[in-house]
């Protein structure tokens, strides 16, 4: 945690009681231990509610000066919220949680007041003079994760939770808020300690190491390890996806359909659709809730060949966001015999590695044979089911399953790289490498899983992560 660089001087605080014409002197702490954060911790804007809040030694002054007195701990009591000269900001509830017993394992206090911006800053402003200084995004959390109130990959939750597209990514951060993707990268923390020390115990009594490796029963772990991985990584993999949504672009020739399918699948006209050729000249972007998943669909320009400068400019805009795209939907207008015949050369002029499902439209006009394409109408609803699950089953997203875990793909990488030592670990002992390589190995995987919750993350790490929060959580 980060102390004050510098001593500041010494405030008389006075707060009138009573009287306005008797002032009282409120005692500051030492500000030289680590400082009172304040930020204001509900949305920007006007709102029925607006929360403020302090964490920090500075508190409980604070709280005195603003609030006459504290309240019980953790019991919601309704105060006027005055400023340093004794003038009434507000009046609204007071939530006083004195360290340990807090979010942030400090002296926490939530100011709930009416949601005027003007209000708001007002409070923030009497804090700021009465010691505490504006809270850097995150920066709560952080304190949380530094006092050991939870880990990282909890914290990284809070932020998953509080951007959750749909519900289920909502259920799937709040479990991994609850420890539940913790709790299973522990479990395999405490197995790869148990082989470590016994490893490290054929190094130290080297007389009996080839009987403790050749224990059947290490290679039985190793194997139950290996599996404990694959089955988190699954349920990662999931997470990741729910947690970070992904990208399909609808592409195709003008005409064939873009716009309208970007429609029924959005459930709105959210493009305009005209039988003009070339209508849509920029990117449109429309997120779907696809049976948990948030996915983005980018209705874009039809491709061909133009002259016309706006257009081209579209079509390179379109090629763009195929390039990155997690999946192309790209449509054929089934009743158009040209373009089906000129469909494989215009697929394979696609960026290396893109992802293609060929989807023909309008097959109410001419019903074709499909293979190996999926054939659909826009206007008629017909195939739209199944193009849900052809998109669902491209990126690799199953429902249906219980204990989806919401993650990153920072978690993603720590849980590939631990299970490659593992891996290596399991080579190494059949072929008989030596004890001290087995032992690094497991030695590393441990390492890498520490990484996810936050035991050995670096200083560098841990600001990228929090940066990346909303200030006041």
């Amino acid at each position: 945690m980060r102390a004050s660089s510098a001593h500041r001087p010494s405030l008389a605080v006075y707060r009138w009681s009573g009287s306005r014409h008797e002032p009282r002197p409120v005692p500051m702490p030492d500000l030289s231990a680590p400082e009172t954060i304040v930020a204001i911790a509900t949305p920007p804007g006007r709102g029925g509610i607006g929360v403020i809040r302090l964490s920090g030694p500075v508190a409980a002054s604070i709280g005195q000066a603003l609030l006459g007195s504290l309240p019980a701990p953790r019991r919601a009591a309704l105060r006027p919220f005055l400023d340093a000269t004794g003038e009434q900001l507000d009046t609204g509830l007071a939530i006083w949680s004195p360290s340990p017993h807090s979010f942030t394992g400090e002296d926490v206090l939530e100011l709930h007041a009416h949601g005027s911006p003007v209000v708001l800053d007002l409070l923030v402003e009497a804090c700021l003079a009465l010691g505490a200084r504006v809270a850097r995004p995150g920066e709560f959390s952080e304190r949380a994760f530094l006092n050991d109130r939870m880990d990282l990959a909890q914290a990284e939750a809070i932020a998953d939770l509080i951007d959750a597209g749909t519900a289920t990514a909502a259920r799937a951060a709040l479990r991994s808020m609850e420890g539940e993707f913790s709790s299973r990268v522990r479990s395999l923390e405490a197995a790869l300690v148990d082989l470590r020390i016994h490893v490290e115990a054929a190094i130290d009594f080297a007389e009996e190491e080839i009987e403790l490796l050749s224990d059947a029963g290490v290679s039985g772990r190793l194997a139950i390890l290996r599996d404990g991985f694959v089955a988190l990584l699954a349920s990662a993999e999931q997470g990741r996806l729910l947690q970070e949504g992904a990208t399909v672009v609808i592409a195709g020739r003008p005409n064939a359909g873009k716009s309208s399918l970007l429609n029924v699948l959005a459930g709105r006209d959210a493009a305009i659709v005209t039988p003009t050729p070339g209508t849509t000249r920029d990117v449109l972007r429309e997120r779907i809730d696809l049976d948990g998943l948030a996915v983005w669909l980018l209705d874009t320009a039809g491709l061909r060949d133009s002259v016309d400068p706006i257009e081209a400019e579209g079509m390179r805009r379109t090629r763009h966001e195929i390039s990155r795209a997690d999946h192309v939907l790209y449509i054929v207008d089934a009743s158009d015999a040209n373009a089906r015949a000129a469909l494989v050369d215009e697929v394979a002029a696609f960026p290396d590695g893109a992802a293609v499902t060929i989807v023909l439209n309008k097959v109410d006009l001419a019903p074709v044979d499909p293979s190996p394409a999926i054939a659909v109408s826009a206007l008629s609803g017909h195939g739209l089911a199944e193009l849900r699950c052809v998109i669902k089953d491209a990126l690799g997203y199953r429902t249906g399953e219980e204990g989806i875990l919401s993650a990153r793909r920072r978690h993603l990488d720590a849980l590939h790289r631990s299970n490659a030592h593992v891996a290596q670990a399991v080579a190494r002992l059949s072929t008989h490498d030596g004890t001290e390589l087995v032992a690094e190995e497991l030695r590393l995987a441990h390492e890498a899983l520490g990484e996810i919750t936050g035991r050995t993350s670096s200083d560098d790490l841990l600001g990228e992560i929090f940066s990346r929060f909303c200030i006041g959580k």
